[in-house]
């Protein structure tokens, strides 16, 4: 037996006890001719003890001891006359009788401590040295603890996880996928799915009315600290529904993991906004609503003053950022750079301040009156001591953007965006369609299953584009902090209502019937009514423990450029691979 316990469950009450504890040491130190060892395993560490006058072999084996040695050590629990009130085993250390080497380590390239030295690239390719710091193991048991969570609830929701294949067919959306070429099919590739989307559809067409499975997606897309190349998804699929049980149902499904994992309580039922409140007041669609700071309309305020900018605009709006007005000079031009950035791409800003005195000062305080100010500022919801920042545009949805990108960042520098406060909330009534003048033809906003809310079926079997935008779409999106962490729809379920929404995305029967065929045909063979979504696990994960990144909730996440540096994936194939997959490979060429 390599262990009686592990080397974080030791306490007060087994003083006394003959254990038997093995893991890695963290760290050594001799004081006084005794010898002391922190001993780790990913249940804690435990302080062992070799004292003076111990067996000189054991001394010496102990003080031969490096960082992340593997070792067993047999000893007597004994009370710590200097106890560690930070470690749940401080009370206690082990008096060490003997030490085995189970294994020796060469010296670490970085410290395995919460906080270590190693960067980011060096931590990356020595992934498994990483894990065993206590920050990565917090997070995977975090996942691991809300997985089986939402196994247990969706059970008891009489959901059945059923895998669906990771080989498939290209989808729509083909420029994104990973694919596979085929040996027994030459010239012939799978796909990597991007999402279950279709075979849970099928599952529903099969009488399988409650599906979830937790999966793992794959997307050929840039990457960013919520992004990876392979993600995992909590799909969901629902029969005989409509949104609002598919709603209760997941608000269930959070709520029991707020409650189980955090012991926090959410609102019941969760606060509901529709698509166009949220671009109007937040500019996004996936707002945080933890802070005020809300977008105003103040187009009529501003007209008619002799300023261009502003009377030639068809939209500007404002945002009052609270107790602001002591801004300096310095630090509004800084704002106003930081707008103009690509990630924003504002032409400029406009600020007016509020002062404690009652005084205003503004930008453009040449063309308006100090009474012009305070109404203007007074329509964007601002009071004495704040500052209204204003962005204009033609581009109703763009300036509003613009704001929602400028909102987040100053509740960043204000401090407002708490990570461990919650303000979850539906998303709902989102348009259907979006229309493209590039490509001047609509697109899907959701994806080519989502169906129209009932009450609109007129606009949407009409010919008139001003009908076609009106349409929202039976669609939900569950957003938190200002992430979107969810969402889903109700299907299409109705072959002719399948058609017709091809009809409107410029698929021709042809196409429809070479890239869907399969579900087309499913429909027609009494397929229920049914919807469903699909939760960012690893997104969920990481907003849960108060993070932004997802990397250290995935055990071995890909890099900015989609590589695994620890195995140095992906690579090159030989040209025995290549000629029995019958692929060539063309010379890159340098751009």
């Amino acid at each position: 037996m390599y262990r009686t316990h592990n080397c974080g469950e030791l306490r007060i009450g087994n003083v006394g006890q003959e254990v038997t504890l093995a893991g890695w040491v963290q760290r050594s130190r001799k004081l006084g001719g005794m010898t002391f060892i922190d001993l780790r395993d990913r249940y804690g560490i435990t302080q062992l003890v070799v004292e003076a006058e111990a067996d000189p072999q054991l001394v010496a084996t102990a003080t031969s001891l490096g960082r992340e040695y593997v070792i067993q050590a047999v000893g007597e629990v004994i009370e710590r006359q200097s106890k560690n009130q930070k470690m749940p085993t401080g009370d206690i250390e082990i008096k060490v009788g003997s030490i085995n080497i189970l294994n020796k380590s060469v010296t670490p390239p970085f410290t395995i401590e919460d906080e270590s030295d190693g960067g980011e690239d060096i931590r990356a390719k020595y992934r498994y040295l990483d894990l065993r710091r206590g920050p990565l193991q917090k997070a995977l048991a975090i996942r691991h603890r809300m997985a089986q969570e939402i196994r247990k609830y969706l059970d008891s929701q009489d959901f059945m996880e059923i895998e669906t294949p990771y080989l498939i067919k290209s989808t729509p959306e083909g420029a994104r996928d990973f694919v596979v070429p085929s040996r027994m099919n030459p010239g012939q590739f799978y796909a990597l799915p991007q999402s279950p989307q279709t075979f849970k559809q099928l599952l529903m067409v099969a009488g399988y009315d409650r599906y979830f499975q937790i999966v793992k997606c794959f997307r050929d897309e840039d990457l960013r600290a919520d992004r990876q190349p392979e993600f995992t998804q909590i799909d969901c699929e629902m029969s005989f529904v409509e949104q609002e049980d598919v709603l209760k149902t997941f608000e269930g499904m959070m709520r029991t993991l707020f409650k189980n994992v955090l012991d926090v309580d959410i609102p019941d039922p969760l606060p509901r906004m529709s698509w166009y409140e949220a671009m109007d007041k937040y500019g996004s669609d996936k707002p945080d609503v933890r802070f005020g700071m809300t977008i105003h309309e103040i187009t009529d305020k501003v007209k008619g003053k002799g300023f261009a900018v502003l009377d030639g605009a068809k939209y500007v709006g404002a945002i009052a950022v609270p107790g602001a007005a002591e801004y300096t000079r310095k630090q509004t031009d800084e704002l106003t750079e930081w707008v103009k950035r690509p990630q924003v791409g504002a032409k400029g800003l406009i600020y007016i301040k509020l002062n404690a005195d009652g005084t205003t000062k503004s930008s453009i305080d040449k063309f308006y009156t100090p009474e012009d100010l305070k109404a203007i500022a007074e329509a964007a919801g601002a009071k004495t001591g704040d500052l209204v920042l204003v962005m204009s545009g033609d581009n109703v949805r763009k300036v509003q953007n613009m704001l929602g990108v400028l909102r987040i960042e100053m509740g960043n520098r204000l401090g407002l965006r708490d990570p461990k406060v919650f303000a979850p909330l539906w998303i709902v009534d989102f348009p259907l369609l979006e229309w493209s003048e590039e490509d001047n033809r609509f697109y899907a906003m959701h994806h080519p299953f989502t169906a129209p809310k009932p009450e609109h079926m007129d606009w949407f079997n009409s010919d008139r584009k001003e009908d076609l935008e009106k349409v929202c779409a039976n669609a939900y999106d569950f957003v938190l902090n200002g992430t979107e962490l969810g969402g889903g729809s109700i299907r299409i379920h109705e072959a002719q209502v399948q058609e017709r929404m091809f009809q409107v995305l410029g698929i021709g029967p042809e196409e429809a019937e070479y890239k869907f065929g399969f579900i087309i045909n499913a429909f027609r063979f009494g397929a229920p009514p049914h919807g469903g979504l699909a939760f960012g696990f690893d997104r969920v994960c990481a907003l849960f423990a108060g993070k932004e990144s997802i990397r250290d909730f995935i055990a071995f996440p890909k890099n900015n450029q989609g590589r695994d540096v620890m195995i140095d994936s992906p690579s090159e194939i030989d040209q025995v691979q290549l000629d029995e997959l019958n692929l060539d490979i063309r010379p890159i060429v340098q751009q």
